[in-house]
């Protein structure tokens, strides 16, 4: 521990001298038109500006222009020429050149307006490791939502906590998802109640785009960030679509209905309304174990951002978001009318899970001079939610109230020095009452014990931070981070890091990073899936606060060739360290769950190489594969392998698009490595790793005017784990166990579903 420290404090100190984020810096491009023959022509003395400012340019006569950049708010260029329809495109902070198509105002038959970017790419600028998945990458696969927008990620992991909820968990750096920090536009969310469910909670025809940044990043939003942070951007009030609509159904009669509307009032105001509502109709037990691979589930989403934006550069951000989501599982036969029996063991064994919530928020930023270069802002962040389950004998209900708040000034004094102090912090309210139901192991008949725990609290946590950044030109960029941070029931705390950037040369990016991060746990939410068995819970009294040193590096190639010379090889590797933690422990004691705090060491070490390559127009080729060394320290077992964590998952995606995106045809293969195991799911004689096992997608895209309709399959092997729910003859029993889950839980899904697009 002195070591870690002495190390990062080197970091620190060596960073002190250094760090930075690209200048806006400028962007190229050109402005195009179709002739009747489909070819490009240049629009020449076209104009282009930004959305929402007064920053222009001027094409040539050949259509090209250079325009400045300006803040990363204002991503809608604009493009305007006499005798041609106004198009917007959304540009990233990575486009260096963008292409605009042009539709003449007096062509007879309508012009498909396109612009092609990656899918899936790795972030040139980004100062931490930060893997980009766009709107087209989204557009891939059904991606209904956040916790199905991974498919072609090696990086993240995503599986199912148990097998009767249908909660998705996510795996980064091969550490659960909680180690993750999860970001709303730079705003943390899913924590406390909202977090088992929570992936479910964002569709994901409502993103723009996710961002995957590995290993500790900034402290601005908090320090929670271990294994990384996954920060989603909304559909924006700017954006020029008045009307977009999203109609999905699958062959397991799962239906979702999404629609968004972006409207601009007036020369400062706009809003975006975004509406999510989907169902399950059926219920399916595909491998006759008598439990549903999937619970019936409801749930409706609808949120409303505003945005008003004044020509003195003050911009006003705020929103509210409201849901409502139920689900019904376990067995086929067990119906909502049975929760009141369940105690009584004389009806089905099932689950029913509500959930709840209210989210509202609002960022205000005000520049103190002209240039911005010295500026205060505001952010404010208020979270309801309650969450209401039963698994058979067993019962949990929450409620929280949260509230968030940042206050932050920057000041940019030169091209080279960049800094950031603030005052930040978390409130949160939780009353939790806990019912240990569970079968009494030690009786010959079927009796079943009881125990409440009342687990509710208040909890503070109050920081003071600062964030340093050197750039030396494009070659070098250093962060350095300090926060200290005050909490109510485990005191204070110090979170360094440190991010290095280094470029020598155009085709080269050297990135090296190292900091701690902690977080607060809230062991029953945090692993709901426990909840899923027949046994008792043993909760350790004192569980303090969980802590872990994470550091790594990444090394990007970028090799000119291909179609468009744009092809990189990326290499990276990330070790994290935990100094406290909380185990949940299923081997030590097979009649209950062991909940204590870890002595001894913990630690994973992750190994991930990507390549990316468009060998001819049009077609991509996105391979990547992802090792994992994950061990921890249990009771009476010492150091051994983290079970349920597969060793290696490989990626290979290739798409194919006829000109104009007219036919979009995706392919994606993973192969997915073996996991240890629990010593109890283990037969005589069979192996205590689970399989090797593949997973296949398709999906085709045809554009129509105005209108893209896809139809695809997901799971093409039927692959499944076979057994799911150990005991499931005898749910009653406290050998029933349905969190050992390692694989798919349902085979085979066909889908098809259409987008429709209204452009201003």
């Amino acid at each position: 521990m002195k070591n870690k420290a002495v190390i990062a404090a080197l970091l620190l100190c060596a960073a002190v001298c250094a760090y930075a984020q690209q200048s806006d810096g400028t962007l190229s491009g050109t402005v195009y038109t179709l002739n009747l023959d489909g070819d490009r022509e240049p629009v020449a003395f076209a104009t282009v500006y930004w959305l929402g400012s007064d920053v222009y340019a001027d094409c040539d006569e050949n259509g090209k222009f250079n325009i400045r950049r300006i803040s990363e708010g204002n991503s809608a260029l604009v493009a305007a020429a006499l005798g041609y329809v106004r198009d917007t495109l959304r540009v990233s902070e990575e486009q260096k050149a963008v292409e605009i198509f042009l539709r003449s105002d007096n062509q007879l038959e309508e012009t498909v307006i396109t612009a092609r970017g990656d899918a899936n790419y790795l972030s040139r600028l980004a100062n931490v490791r930060t893997e980009v998945i766009s709107s087209a990458g989204l557009s891939k696969m059904a991606c209904c939502n956040l916790a199905e927008s991974f498919e072609n990620s090696a990086s993240v992991s995503v599986g199912y906590s148990d097998a009767v909820t249908g909660a998705r968990q996510i795996r980064l750096l091969g550490l659960s998802g909680i180690y993750t920090a999860m970001l709303d536009e730079n705003r943390p969310v899913m924590r406390g109640m909202a977090a088992p469910f929570g992936l479910s909670y964002i569709p994901g025809q409502w993103l723009e785009s996710i961002q995957i940044a590995k290993g500790p990043s900034s402290v601005i939003n908090g320090v929670e960030a271990i294994s990384g942070q996954i920060n989603v951007e909304h559909r924006k009030p700017t954006d020029e679509k008045p009307l977009f609509l999203n109609a999905f159904i699958n062959s397991m009669l799962m239906a979702e209905l999404n629609a968004a509307s972006s409207l601009q009032i007036g020369n400062r105001w706009s809003t975006v309304l975004m509406a999510h509502a989907s169902r399950s109709f059926m219920a399916h037990d595909m491998n006759g174990d008598g439990f549903r691979d999937e619970p019936e589930m409801t749930h409706l989403n609808f949120a409303n951002r505003w945005l008003y934006y004044d020509q003195s550069g003050v911009q006003v951000r705020f929103g509210v978001k409201a849901l409502y989501d139920s689900r019904l599982g376990g067995q086929m036969t067990f119906r909502r009318e049975h929760v009141d029996s369940l105690r009584t063991m004389s009806v089905p064994w099932g689950t029913y899970i509500t959930n709840q919530g209210v989210n509202g928020y609002l960022k205000v930023g005000i520049p103190l001079n002209e240039d911005n270069s010295n500026n205060i802002a505001v952010v404010a962040d208020y979270t309801w939610h309650q969450l209401d389950s039963y698994f058979g004998l067993k019962s949990f209900f929450g409620r929280q109230n949260s509230g968030f708040l940042n206050l932050m000034y920057q000041g940019i004094p030169n091209d080279s020095h960049r800094f950031t102090f603030g005052l930040r912090n978390f409130f949160d309210g939780y009353v939790q009452t806990l019912h240990d139901g569970y079968a009494d192991p030690l009786s010959a008949s079927r009796r079943a014990l009881f125990a409440d725990y009342d687990l509710s609290h208040k909890e503070n946590s109050l920081g003071i931070y600062g964030e340093y950044t050197y750039t030396l030109g494009e070659k070098f960029s250093a962060v350095a981070d300090l926060s200290i941070d005050w909490n109510s029931l485990y005191g204070l705390f110090l979170s360094p890091r440190v991010n290095l950037k280094w470029s020598p040369a155009d085709w080269l990016v050297i990135r090296a990073s190292g900091g701690r991060g902690t977080r607060s746990p809230n062991v029953v939410v945090d692993n709901l899936g426990m909840m899923s068995t027949g046994r008792r819970l043993d909760i350790a009294p004192d569980l303090g606060m969980e802590s872990a040193w994470t550091y790594g590096g990444n090394i990007t190639f970028y090799i000119p060739i291909g179609f468009e010379d744009n092809s990189y090889l990326s290499f990276d590797y990330f070790r994290s360290d935990f100094t406290s933690q909380i185990i949940v422990d299923q081997e030590y004691d097979w009649s209950a769950v062991s909940i204590y705090s870890l002595d001894g060491p913990s630690y994973t070490n992750t190994w991930q190489a990507d390549f990316s390559v468009e060998p001819f127009e049009r077609f991509t080729v996105l391979a990547t594969f992802r090792y994992s060394d994950s061990k921890v320290w249990l009771k009476d077992r010492g150091l051994v392998e983290r079970p349920l964590v597969s060793r290696y998952k490989g990626v290979l995606n290739l798409q194919y698009a006829t000109r104009m995106n007219i036919w979009t045809f995706d392919f994606t293969a993973q192969i997915n490595g073996p996991a240890r195991l629990p010593d109890f799911a283990v037969k005589p004689g069979e192996s205590c790793m689970s399989p090797v096992y593949p997973v296949l997608f398709a999906q085709i895209t045809r554009k129509l005017k105005g209108v893209d309709v896809y139809v695809g399959v997901e799971n093409i092997t039927n692959y499944r784990q076979k057994h799911p729910v150990i005991s499931a003859e005898d749910p009653w029993s406290p050998d029933f166990n349905a969190s050992v889950i390692w694989g798919p839980l349902t085979g085979v899904t066909a889908y098809a579903g259409m987008r429709f697009t209204l452009w201003k």
